[in-house]
């Protein structure tokens, strides 16, 4: 932007004031933080933030993060009844930390934090539903609104159903590992507040099967998945907000700019906190018509559509394989933590 200062003696000074590139992003769109990294959150101080179990068991490896742990471990013990077992332990306790970063995250920033449904429950429709209403309690315990929070659930044909049920009970969900237009359509229509289509693995996927090295940003298929949805939803008046997620590198941000909201890790933060240049806002609501089919997915359709996609159903396989062995993998941490206290308490004072 070229800005003008004519001082008394009409001497007349041309600059450039200069944004980054994430400034201008967040002009367009609302950038959230993708990570459970408190120090990242506390720098770039986003509205909104996204955690999932992956995430999660980052930030619990982080020794800084010692302290939270041992809050949540003591509070599950003692929500528990006497003589509790350790598969009891665990369960709570995966809820409990996961919430503590929640709060930890929410007494940073202004908006919304996405806490993430056990992945091992992404086909039962009742325990997904069940382990969310758990999650807003324990929020709830802490003073915090269920407005503030977002139950992640994936794109699963129960997820859906789960988030239609919770959507009615006034808990917003935001269904995640979402691959294909069918998935977005299904969670629109059952009125779902959010979606996260992910970016960067639908283009990991066209990579490995193309053999090609890299796709141009508006070429990339992740851009154009996204960037399909997006348009369907404003021509057909969804409310259900999309938010772009999943990236591999700032093109694809730059190619989303306008979007609903984006959710991007601290690196490209980093990174697009320190790029200059003329950002041009991609989406744009008000320019499009209405010149799309009406689709509606009903169970058996969704089921075919994914089927038919090898893409989403290989991605969506393996990312609730992949969250589902970060729980586990928190799960060893927290009780191997849970042992050290208790050895501790044990031990004779000197």
């Amino acid at each position: 932007m070229i800005s003008f200062v004519i001082e008394a003696n009409l001497n007349i000074y041309v600059y450039l004031d200069m944004k980054s590139i994430l400034e201008q992003l967040s002009s367009m769109t609302v950038v959230v933080a993708d990570t459970g990294d408190l120090d990242a959150i506390k720098k770039f101080q986003p509205r909104d933030a996204t955690t999932n179990p992956s995430l999660i068991l980052a930030a619990a490896k982080n020794p800084d993060y010692i302290k939270l742990i041992d809050q949540a471990l003591e509070s599950s013990r003692d929500s528990l009844h006497e003589g509790f077992s350790k598969n009891e332990l665990i369960k709570e306790s995966i809820d409990q930390v996961s919430v503590f970063f929640g709060k930890e995250i929410l007494g940073i920033i202004s908006g919304r934090v996405s806490t993430e449904v056990d992945a091992r429950l992404s086909f039962d429709t009742e325990a997904t539903v069940k382990k969310a209403r758990k999650l807003i309690n324990h929020y709830r315990s802490f003073g915090i609104d269920k407005e503030r929070i977002l139950i992640k659930i994936a794109s699963t044909w129960e997820g859906i159903k789960a988030a239609e049920i919770l959507e009615k009970e006034g808990i917003k969900c935001n269904l995640t590992l979402l691959f294909n237009f069918s998935q977005a359509v299904a969670c629109a229509n059952a009125k779902v507040t959010l979606i996260s289509p992910f970016v960067g693995r639908i283009l990991d996927w066209h990579k490995a099967k193309t053999g090609k090295d890299s796709f141009s940003g508006a070429e990339d298929p992740g851009v154009i998945s996204v960037t399909k949805i997006y348009k369907y939803f404003k021509q057909k008046g969804f409310k259900t907000e999309v938010m772009g997620a999943s990236f591999r590198n700032i093109d694809e941000i730059k190619e989303l700019a306008g979007c609903d909201l984006l959710t991007i890790a601290p690196k490209f933060l980093n990174e697009l906190d320190k790029k200059e240049g003329q950002l041009i806002k991609k989406l744009d609501q008000d320019k499009y018509s209405d010149n799309f089919t009406d689709y509606k997915f009903d169970e058996k359709e969704f089921r075919l559509s994914m089927l038919d996609d090898q893409m989403a159903s290989e991605k969506l396989s393996e990312g609730i394989t992949g969250f589902s062995k970060a729980i586990e993998e928190l799960e060893e941490l927290l009780f191997k933590r849970f042992s050290e206290i208790n050895n501790q308490k044990l031990m004779p004072a000197r």
